[in-house]
């Protein structure tokens, strides 16, 4: 049987962190889970598209943008199911066999992973734990945790919309119901938080949460993230 899962990843400039990456999902390739490795990317000019050439990735070009560059990542797969995953996202733990247990037995649900920083301290851990009350509570994973579910079920709910910020959070809410968390974890960079402050960084992203969730311009969310 043909392995199944198809993994897309948004990238832009993303050299630095991709080795990593790779190398964490390299336990999924062994057991044979892993039909393609796509990089959705936006532009890269850094090492990102020699690192695809290297590794065998498929490249899907065009603007900048995750929602744009995942939808047409998605598209161009040719796997039964879709692993989206950030370009420094690691996971970690039992997730093989949690992605082989979700295609036996959960084909019509999407699976997440629960968020863990590569850092230590009171501050990732609270972060971390309002991000995994959120996904679990209110159903909506960010990207950072990994997204999993059957292409059919991807296509069916229209996807992930053309949008530069909140692509994850608009399929989370067409996922409602079917959204479950996986074994094993997604642990992420806190190089952003670490940067601008844990508390700086998790109050602007919450704010940007609600504006979106209340109607906001997403064009006008990401340009206010992208300031800091």
């Amino acid at each position: 049987m043909a392995a199944p899962i198809s993994v897309v990843m948004p990238v832009l400039n993303a050299g630095d962190v991709l080795p990593g990456t790779l190398q964490a999902i390299l336990p999924a390739l062994t057991a044979g889970l892993i039909h393609e490795l796509i990089f959705a990317d936006g532009g890269s000019a850094d090492s990102t598209l020699e690192i695809a050439d290297e590794v065998g990735a498929l490249v899907v070009s065009g603007p900048p943008g995750r929602g744009g560059q995942l939808a047409r990542g998605i598209a161009a797969a040719s796997g039964s199911w879709i692993l989206v995953l950030h370009a420094d996202t690691h996971l970690t733990g039992d997730w093989v066999q949690a992605l082989a247990g979700h295609m036996a037995g959960a084909p019509d649900r999407a699976g997440y992973f629960p968020l863990r920083f590569r850092a230590s301290g009171i501050m990732p851990a609270w972060v971390a734990g309002w991000a995994n009350w959120r996904s679990r509570v209110l159903g909506l994973p960010y990207g950072d945790q990994g997204l999993f579910l059957a292409k059919r079920l991807h296509d069916e709910l229209g996807g992930y919309p053309d949008i530069p910020l909140m692509e994850d959070v608009a399929l989370a809410r067409k996922l409602r119901g079917r959204l479950r968390a996986l074994d094993g974890l997604a642990e992420t960079s806190a190089a952003r938080y670490e940067a601008e402050g844990w508390l700086v960084r998790g109050t602007k992203n919450l704010g940007l949460l609600a504006r979106y969730l209340a109607g906001a311009d997403p064009a006008k969310l990401a340009q206010r993230y992208r300031r800091g």
